[in-house]
């Protein structure tokens, strides 16, 4: 009888053991679901990108025109802010003008490069002021008027390849006023007859990433 009573308490007390082991790993595991699902909530995937951006962060994609069919698309926190359908891009230089503090645009315009005048170019860019994200976008040739006061402009904007934008060129650009440093957000590819993609063209440009709001 003793020994009856003694297997009871210790199979009793095996159940309790296995009861609160399983207990702990399923509580456990749920906080872990919670701790995920919160983590999951402090990104998004905006614009189609292939890579979340914190909620501080403002998420963009950018395309290059294809040869002189097909134009340049800007999006900015999942929405379309230059393309064809917007009807608001044009050959040359397509560029749009965003708050980096508020995520709000400010204003967009294209500038033909090709046989257009400067001087619009110039009174759209120089009056920029800090804190104002520039985005820009060929289409065609975006350097054929760019003269040495605009490649200096978008020099400052923190431009890498601004002084060696040349005919029918693509490139990308993401920049802006006070930055005081060279942009990580820039694409260039050189318009050279054996390795155009097109005829008379070079490749098509893709961009995208995650851009710290301004704060101060």
């Amino acid at each position: 009888m003793r020994c009856t009573a003694i297997l009871r308490i210790v199979v009793i007390l095996l159940t309790l053991l296995t009861t609160w082991f399983f207990a702990e790993k399923f509580f456990s595991g749920k906080k872990d679901i919670k701790r995920n699902v919160l983590e999951q909530k402090k990104v998004k995937i905006n614009c189609g990108n292939e890579k979340p951006c914190p909620d501080d962060y403002f998420a963009f994609k950018i395309i290059s025109g294809a040869a002189n069919v097909v134009g340049p698309s800007i999006c900015f926190e999942n929405i379309i802010i230059m393309s064809s359908v917007r009807n608001n891009i044009g050959r040359g230089l397509n560029i749009a003008l965003i708050n980096a503090s508020t995520g709000i645009l400010i204003k967009t315009d294209s500038f033909d490069m090709y046989s257009g005048d400067v001087k619009p170019l110039l009174d759209f860019i120089k009056p920029v002021k800090d804190g104002t994200l520039v985005f820009v976008a060929s289409f065609d040739d975006p350097g054929t008027k760019l003269n040495d006061e605009a490649r200096a402009v978008f020099t400052e904007f923190g431009s890498s390849y601004a002084k060696k934008i040349n005919f029918r060129d693509s490139w990308l650009f993401v920049g802006g006023k006070g930055i005081n440093s060279k942009s990580p957000f820039e694409q260039h590819i050189k318009n050279n007859k054996e390795t155009n993609k097109y005829d008379g063209w070079p490749e098509v440009l893709e961009m995208e990433g995650c851009i710290p709001r301004k704060t101060k």
